[in-house]
């Protein structure tokens, strides 16, 4: 094993070691360590050829102190140790790379640099992160589970909630320097921007601040705040928000993007958003220079004439065809099912704010498949709501999505006084009304690309719900504990931060393995250890690990790992 240098002005430097194939002496690059000038400006170091020694020098000692073996007496009459752990989680090693690879001890020295405090907030950072990660919970229960990691915990308890409130004050800066340096780690696509907004809720009764009683999402009498996310095309978080719980969500779209072309210093791209953020402002405020606008259109508020020309089963088109179909007369056949139709309309407008005209084309899609997917979705509601007419004390509260939405209450007396009953029953009317528009689905938008092009920009929306998703669900960011303001957005930072972090893992696997099974192979990467020995793998090996283990270049699936290997591998998740 060496080290390989290229002859260039800026060489770029390789570890390359020898092998035989088919009889014949080659040799193979096992690991690219950058030009010189990413080696300098990665370690901190002045020269990169001491360095490129230096490492390779440890790699050896690590290569060396591998392969030997052990043995281990154990005495079946004697207890373990009292308080003494010996089982540690080897998962979070695979975020550590990815967290020193965006250059967050970095920032956290920058911030320290510009204030005056005393705790390491760099550690307390990274087990907030891995902890959201691997056993997501409230501070208290994040500090005692980080001790459960190889490394432990250089901080007390008391230091997290100070270092809440620094983080807080940091938060702009934060994301904005996480967005250029993980340019150098992950290919970001930027020209098309993801835009959603959800609320989390608390677990208290209480509102104030930020907590405040608003719409959520999940029904529950809590008070909520309200978290606003930008993505970009490639899965990546690149920015996000948080508003009082009762601030309409409309207007959490605007700041944002103004944060982002400031501080990130992008002008040019597409923001798609769902019908609930589609307001006029925000349409007319991407109507401006290279910015442009796709967002979900309800047919059910459009105008009338425009709902009708929607509705209208003649008049179709169909991608590279110039046919004109007519949709009413469509043979539900597995061919059919797969295509989708569309036709679009100019509408012209005018931006009294600019003095501008402000046109938009709707672009309207019917598909067989989707109507197939409502159709199963509303008789599902149907049944619910039947259920629901049997106990008419729960069959009034109602929402837009809500199966509620097709009961019909009548109140009625018998003797013609203030009607105290009422009779529950199917609103035949109202279902047959949402029917008309299955298998519709419309966007608005002001750019003069392709139909097709432009539905397909809108399907990928469906990352940033999986992104809310695994936040909530995964990350189990809600319910939140907290109570001062900077302390709520230090922990959705926390939270903002893993996901990131979790997507560009995710990224670098190559999209293989679902969400679920990556957290759990993660959580579940425990090393048992063995006096002074080292320590032992107690988890399963699987296709997973081993692509883990592919992709950070180190492994931590032998049997016996010293602890000098370990701090070995420790010190190459931190570019050591």
């Amino acid at each position: 094993m060496r080290i390989m240098k290229g002859k260039s002005s800026n060489p770029t430097y390789h570890v390359i070691q020898d092998v035989r194939r088919n009889g014949k002496r080659s040799t193979e690059i096992i690991e690219n360590l950058g030009s010189a000038s990413e080696i300098c400006e990665k370690y901190h170091v002045s020269d990169a050829d001491a360095w490129a020694a230096d490492y390779i020098k440890r790699k050896r000692e690590e290569a060396a102190s591998k392969d030997h073996k052990v043995l281990v007496s154990y005495n079946t009459s004697a207890v373990i140790d009292k308080d003494k752990r010996l089982s540690f989680n080897a998962g979070y090693l695979f975020l550590q790379q990815i967290y020193y690879q965006l250059g967050l001890p970095s920032i956290c020295r920058k911030i320290k640099k510009e204030n005056s405090f005393e705790y390491d907030l760099d550690n307390i950072l990274s087990r907030l992160i891995y902890g959201r990660i691997l056993f997501p919970s409230s501070k208290l229960s994040c500090y005692e589970q980080s001790q459960k990691l190889i490394e432990e915990p250089q901080f007390d308890l008391h230091q997290v909630y100070r270092a809440l409130t620094t983080l807080s004050e940091n938060s702009d800066m934060i994301q904005a320097e996480l967005y250029k340096r993980s340019k150098k780690l992950v290919k970001r696509n930027t020209g098309v921007l993801f835009y959603d907004c959800t609320n989390y809720f608390f677990e208290m009764e209480h509102e104030g601040g930020l907590k405040q009683y608003g719409p959520s999402k999940e029904h529950r009498p809590n008070p909520i705040v309200q978290m606003g996310l930008f993505m970009d095309k490639s899965g990546i978080p690149l920015a996000f928000c948080i508003n009082p719980g009762n601030q309409n969500e409309q207007l959490s779209l605007k700041p944002l993007e103004q944060q982002i072309m400031r501080d990130f210093e992008l002008s040019k791209f597409i923001v798609c958003t769902d019908a609930g953020l589609s307001s006029d402002a925000n349409r007319k405020f991407n109507n401006y220079g290279e910015r442009n606008f796709i967002t979900t259109q309800s047919l059910k508020k459009l105008r009338a004439d425009l709902k009708d020309w929607c509705l209208d089963p003649k008049g179709w088109e169909l991608e590279g065809s110039k046919k004109k179909y007519d949709i009413s007369g469509l043979d539900d056949t597995p061919e059919n099912r797969k295509k989708i139709f569309y036709k679009q309309k100019l509408i012209e407008g005018y931006d009294e704010e600019r003095d501008i005209t402000f046109d938009q084309t709707i672009i309207v899609t019917y598909s067989l498949k989707y109507k197939e997917y409502q159709q199963t979705v509303r008789s599902r509601q149907i049944e619910r709501a039947k259920k629901l007419i049997e106990k008419p004390s729960s069959a009034d509260k109602r929402s837009q999505n809500d199966a509620k939405r097709f009961i019909k209450k009548t109140p009625f007396t018998n003797d013609g006084e203030i009607a105290n009953r009422a009779m529950y029953e199917l609103d035949e009317a109202s279902i047959a009304d949402e029917a008309r528009y299955d298998g519709f689905y419309a966007v608005c938008t002001n750019l003069d690309d392709d139909p097709a092009d432009i539905a397909k920009i809108n399907h990928d929306r469906w990352e940033i719900e999986e992104s809310f998703r695994i936040m909530k669900s995964e990350f189990e960011a809600r319910p939140v504990y907290l109570q001062r303001d900077d302390r709520i957005e230090a922990h959705f930072l926390t939270c903002f931060i893993a996901l990131m972090i979790y997507r560009i893992l995710e990224k670098k696997l190559g999209d293989k393995y679902t969400c679920e099974e990556i957290i759990k192979t993660l959580r579940e990467m425990d090393m048992r250890k063995v006096g002074e020995h080292g320590y032992i793998p107690s988890y399963t090996r699987t296709q997973l690990t081993d692509s883990l283990h592919e992709n950070v270049g180190f492994r931590t699936d032998y049997e016996l790992i010293t602890p000098k290997s370990m701090a070995g591998i420790i010190r190459r998740t931190k570019g050591l």
